[in-house]
């Protein structure tokens, strides 16, 4: 268990959170939520001992131990990658290398090896005999083949290290585990393998991520970071929102009578609780919820932008066509190849692979931006297009600089100042901050603009290569009710697992050898073996299978 007391933190006037009082108990996993800026990785910081409150406390049992995902992915280059992961448990570790030392010491005396034996119990007691299997074991479940090992981190690519950093955080079955976005970069598979692995964790998660489907799957409780304030609620991050939104609702309703609102409410607990039997949390969670205090729900303070994609034309019988389309970088990687794709009336297609370059060629390819290596790409006649790439530095250069209000304004058919402050408005940018200039805008504000970019254009076709990156909870919620609401047909990719899972319709897969489709949901497409299968042997250069 680790205890918070009294914390308070604050930059000069700046109050982050005051009289922060929480116990955090074994066996939870915890979820912490906040907007943008609201001290999410900061309160884990201060749990981990890295930053020190203005004031209060954090105490944890005594001889319990705490292990953090790092950060830093290049601090451990020159390791070897399961060293890398055994490391997580510093204590052993260094017993480890201590022994090691006086067993390869040709001039070791008596006393260093009564000092090795000493040693070897300490290190039997810990479980390090074990310490390689355990870690190899963790690499494997992640994807981490055995042929890399026993290699250099700096031999490993990006997301590679992401899995081994984490595997370094799980290892050694710590009391405390402090995860920051731990799915950032991982694949659906390793995703749904922590998922798993942390729902049977036995002992105290807290954890922060966007990753909505995730928190879903993992968390016991929502730490909610607003008004100043950090409190706990019990539930998953689903309950807390529509928990939340129920409430705002209620209190916007003021003739509405109070018992009325706690019957609402006791109706939602229970469709709540029987919608959570599936999870492996479930038990735990329907004893907390029976206790819930109804009062202790209050609406969140944080907004949503206004995200309504309107079509100014209804999109007719024939949507896209594309025909062996193939591409190869200059340097002769062969990114995907053989995809024929005719898209019908109302799909919404949502396209993966395991290389994000591929995503992004093929985003540029049908947008016109670049010229296949081979094939053609056929919109119908009444078809019109907007695209949000990946990278959207050039259209928010130096070189222009406008600001905000300038920077729409270019994009709208209607000029007058009014409606575009209005409409910057709806998308969270009031006040002054219509006049920033728009290369000063932050990652998610810039999603933000794009965003209403394509609104203004009123297109019947969507192309979105990771709308999502950027966004905080608030906003990817506000895109996923728009996604979902949109009439018009749509490709596109994200890492937001409930995104695709609520929206996609029909699956696609680029893979060097060739294309995988299906109409089927997410989460058939990533529980199917047959697929499971193909994937494998396309990404594995065999051909597809039938």
């Amino acid at each position: 268990m680790i205890t918070v007391d009294n914390v308070g933190l604050q930059y000069g006037k700046r109050i982050l959170f005051d009289e922060v009082n929480l116990k955090f108990t074994l066996g939870n996993c915890y979820g912490v939520i906040g907007a943008n800026g609201a001290g999410k990785s900061t309160f884990l910081k201060i749990l981990s001992g890295e930053l020190s409150p203005n004031r209060g406390s954090v105490s944890m049992e005594p001889g319990n131990r705490m292990a953090v995902l790092k950060q830093n992915h290049f601090e451990f280059e020159e390791e070897e990658v399961l060293n890398t992961v055994i490391m997580g448990h510093k204590e052993m570790y260094d017993i480890m290398v201590e022994k090691n030392a006086i067993y390869m010491d040709p001039d070791a005396t008596d006393a260093d090896g009564l000092r090795a034996a000493e040693l070897e119990n300490t290190f039997g007691e810990m479980g390090g005999w074990n310490a390689e299997s355990d870690a190899a074991e963790l690499l494997s479940n992640m994807g981490i083949k055995e042929d890399l090992h026993y290699k250099q981190m700096k031999e490993l690519n990006g997301s590679q290290k992401v899995k081994v950093l984490l595997a370094q955080a799980l290892f050694g079955n710590p009391d405390l585990l402090l995860l920051d976005e731990p799915t950032n970069d991982l694949d659906a598979e390793t995703v749904t393998w922590l998922a798993d692995f942390l729902a049977d964790f036995k002992n105290t998660v807290i954890v922060v991520s966007h990753d909505r489907y995730f928190l879903d799957m993992v968390c016991t409780h929502v730490v909610d970071i607003d008004f100043n304030r950090i409190r706990i609620f019990t539930g998953n991050y689903t309950f807390w929102y529509e928990s939340s939104q129920l409430m705002a609702q209620q209190i916007a309703n003021k003739n509405k009578k109070m018992e009325q609102k706690r019957k609402e409410m006791m109706e939602f607990i229970q469709r709540f609780s029987a919608n959570a039997s599936k999870s492996k949390q479930a038990t735990s969670r329907k004893k907390a919820l029976e206790k819930l205090n109804l009062e202790e729900i209050k609406p969140s303070s944080r907004k949503y932008p206004f995200v309504n994609f309107q079509s100014e034309r209804e999109p007719g019988d024939q949507i896209l066509r594309l025909t062996n389309l193939s591409y190869t970088t200059t340097t002769g990687e062969r990114l995907f190849s053989n995809v024929d794709i005719i898209m019908n009336h109302g799909e919404k297609i949502a396209l993966l692979s395991r290389e994000s370059a591929a995503l992004t060629a093929f985003y540029e390819i049908v947008a016109g931006k670049i010229q296949p290596t081979t094939g053609q790409i056929e919109f119908g006649q009444t078809i019109t297009f907007d695209y949000l790439p990946n990278e959207n530095g050039e259209f928010f250069s130096n070189e222009q600089d406008l600001e905000l209000m300038d920077w729409l304004r270019q994009y709208s058919e209607e000029k007058d100042e009014q409606f575009i402050r209005g409409f910057l408005g709806r998308m969270l940018f009031s006040g002054e901050e219509v006049y920033k200039k728009s290369s000063v805008l932050s990652g998610g504000e810039k999603v933000r603009c794009m965003l209403s970019k394509i609104m203004l254009k009123h297109p019947n076709f969507l192309l979105l290569d990771e709308p999502t990156n950027h966004l905080d909870l608030e906003s990817i919620t506000a895109l996923n009710n728009a996604l979902k609401d949109f009439k018009g047909n749509m490709i596109f990719s994200t890492h937001d697992h409930q995104m695709v899972q609520t929206v996609a319709n029909r699956i696609i897969e680029i893979t060097p050898n060739g294309v995988i489709d299906r109409l089927m949901n997410y989460d058939e497409y990533l529980a199917s073996p047959a697929i499971k299968e193909q994937r494998a042997a396309l990404y594995d250069g065999v051909a597809a299978l039938s």
